[in-house]
């Protein structure tokens, strides 16, 4: 008896110094290889000699090149969208100007860091759930997400249009 409690004991002690006090709710088995970043890797435009040389634009240090990878402005003309309108004067201060309309917290970045630290230590999984990396993030944050379905029948309810949703089947 006295074996089995000492055996108890020392699993539970191993289990608590595997933690470097960064609580990791999702245990995703790491890679052991120092391979590439698949998304790092970006790949440019093909090289195109134009038939006017006279017509190249002026280059512009430390601006863009005409090869340079334009992710926004491909997905737009993908869309059907004008990319030039990314060029034009943005609207991204109007937004920010908006929704900073009640005062805004300087240190924003470094209160909601602490906060989420915080919560990801107060819902760090049991001890043998750690000790087997078992991945806690979604039973963790499980009371913070949205019932999608429940909010669906409450705007519905209320008489709010939900186009994006396919409407119920006819019985």
């Amino acid at each position: 008896m006295l074996t089995r409690s000492l055996m108890i004991c020392a699993v539970l002690t191993l289990a608590a110094c595997g933690n470097d006090g960064q609580p990791n709710l999702l245990n995703i088995a790491q890679s052991p290889s120092d391979g590439p970043d698949e998304f790092a890797v970006l790949p440019t435009a093909p090289l195109v000699i134009p038939e006017d040389l006279a017509a190249l634009p002026a280059p512009t240090p430390g601006g863009t090149n005409r090869t340079d990878p334009n992710p926004r402005g491909e997905a737009i003309a993908a869309l059907g969208g004008n990319p030039s309108v990314l060029s034009r004067a943005s609207n991204d201060g109007a937004l920010v100007r908006y929704t900073g309309r009640y005062g805004v917290s300087a240190d924003i970045r470094a209160s909601l860091a602490a906060a989420d630290l915080r919560f990801r230590q107060n819902n760090d999984g049991l001890p043998l759930e750690r000790l087997f990396n078992v991945n806690t993030y979604f039973e963790a944050y499980e009371p913070l997400s949205l019932d999608q379905f429940a909010e669906l029948e409450r705007l519905r309810r209320a008489g709010i249009r939900t186009s994006s949703v396919p409407p119920d089947p006819v019985q």
